[in-house]
């Protein structure tokens, strides 16, 4: 009773082709739990076990698998129910078409009751948002009492799809499967059970197919949507229009092919409610029209241009025609004066100066729109720590026979400072006169003067207060060494 492996290897790679050659549009079209209800009792024949297993191979071949996708569980019926593996398994066909070719027989008798008691639990566990199918794969032959368990199931939302050989009991299975009977009950000859698999497959899709449309990201004036494909490539395009809920003249429409599974819409309202809906347009079927309503977020508040005393303050976008001023107050925290700048609504930044360095403030941007309200945003700034500048940056020649020897010295306010950094150029050897190689040196902050020797012609010296925010600003001056 040994399958003839090799033959059952090429069938499902040849199946498996042409599912993927004329379905490779619905990959990503679903989400959904399929659990298989397998028939391995001795009343199923080794060929006709096989063929099931390679009709199932080629079936769940196009979709997508694992979470948020669609899962995938088989369960063997025999004496007692064997569970061959669950539905977070396996998130990909090369991984269950492993699966499916090393799965054994189990014979026995056929306890279909006993397995359906275990699909209860297995699918009542699995998640409760997602639609659920039962494929039950039988010979149909020796049901047993089934029916008020298959009952108890489709009561709790699992559809209940069934292929069958013709020598079963069809009486007991079209009280069995789940309406409509003729895309959900099928009668095969298993040595052409293949002519149903694009049929089953489509009725499977129907039940499990993911059309919503979602927002993946959402910003003050802009929100990029993100559906699953529903169209088959240059079957058709989509229509995506949006408007605000507030204003019915705001509407807009935009095409997109049929390749498409994002958007971006942009030039929105910050604050603003709008709805969305996309219809997909195809020669090939009617698909339903799908909606979303989303809120977008506040206006932003950035900070530029900062310094020790000042700060650039903007926001965005301009909304002119909603709002009639704005308002900017700043104040020191925790307890500073709090001061306030009226803002023209055409304008979107203020440059605020005479800061304090160093200092927390808290700044709001109050936006009076024209029905009376008044929406606010804050945003916390911190200006930069001083850091005056030298002054007075002198070079003093004390080698006067060789020339090249220099003493610098400068003035600068130490409050806060944390040394200097010194650079300036060498010369180079006696055998090269002309090289010229850079030198650096970081001082203490006191005293505020240096040696320099060996300098090359003309050195560029320079010198720049480092604070612990960093360094500040510097001062050259070109020592006027001899060339000897």
């Amino acid at each position: 009773h040994s399958r003839p492996k090799n033959l059952y290897c090429f069938f499902i790679t040849v199946v498996y082709y042409i599912s993927f050659k004329y379905y490779d549009f619905v990959l990503n079209c679903c989400e959904g739990d399929i659990l298989l209800l397998l028939d391995s009792s001795g009343s199923v024949t080794t060929s006709e076990f096989s063929s099931f297993l390679s009709f199932a191979a080629s079936l769940l071949y196009p979709f997508t698998l694992g979470r948020g996708h669609v899962r995938v569980a088989l369960l063997l019926v025999g004496t007692t129910p064997h569970l061959e593996f669950s539905l977070d398994v396996h998130s990909n066909q090369e991984s269950l078409l492993r699966a499916l070719q090393s799965v054994n027989q189990q014979q026995g008798d056929t306890n279909t009751k006993s397995a359906i008691e275990v699909a209860q639990r297995l699918l009542s566990e699995a998640d409760g948002d997602v639609p659920k199918v039962l494929l039950w794969l039988t010979d149909g032959v020796q049901t047993g009492d089934v029916e008020k368990a298959m009952s108890e199931l489709k009561a709790r939302g699992v559809y209940v799809l069934i292929v069958y050989t013709i020598h079963g009991n069809h009486r007991v299975l079209q009280r069995v499967a789940t309406p409509p009977l003729e895309s959900h009950l099928y009668s095969v000859d298993m040595e052409s059970i293949d002519i149903i698999t694009d049929d089953l497959r489509e009725a499977i899709i129907k039940i499990i197919r993911a059309e919503r449309l979602s927002v993946v990201r959402l910003t003050s004036h802009s929100a990029v949507l993100q559906w699953r494909p529903v169209l088959a490539a240059d079957s058709g395009h989509y229509e995506l229009s949006y408007k605000a809920v507030d204003d019915q003249h705001s509407g807009k429409t935009t095409v997109l092919p049929s390749s498409s599974s994002q958007a971006e819409l942009t030039q929105l309202q910050p604050d603003t409610t709008y709805t969305a809906s996309l219809r997909p347009e195809s020669n090939q079927r009617l698909h339903s029209t799908l909606s979303v309503q989303f809120t977008t977020l506040p206006a932003e508040v950035t900070l530029s241009d900062p310094g020790p005393r000042q700060v650039r303050v903007s926001w965005g976008p301009l909304q002119p025609d909603r709002v009639q001023r704005y308002t900017l107050e700043y104040g020191a925290i925790p307890s500073g004066r709090v001061h306030t700048v009226d803002v023209s609504n055409q304008k979107s930044s203020v440059f605020l100066r005479n800061l304090e360095p160093g200092t927390r403030y808290l700044i709001t941007v109050s936006a009076l729109h024209r029905d009376g309200k008044e929406r606010a945003m804050s945003v916390r700034a911190c200006t930069q720590e001083a850091r005056p500048a030298l002054t007075d940056l002198r070079l003093t020649l004390t080698d006067r026979q060789e020339g090249n020897e220099v003493q610098a010295s400068w003035e600068t306010n130490t409050e806060g400072l944390k040394g200097y950094w010194v650079s300036w150029e060498r010369k180079g050897s006696q055998n090269s006169q002309s090289e010229r190689s850079p030198s650096t040196a970081y001082l203490p902050p006191s005293p505020s003067s240096v040696r320099l020797a060996h300098l090359a012609p003309n050195s560029r010296v320079c010198v720049s207060p480092v604070y612990s925010s960093g360094r500040g600003d510097g001062i050259c001056c070109t020592a006027k060494t001899n060339s000897r």
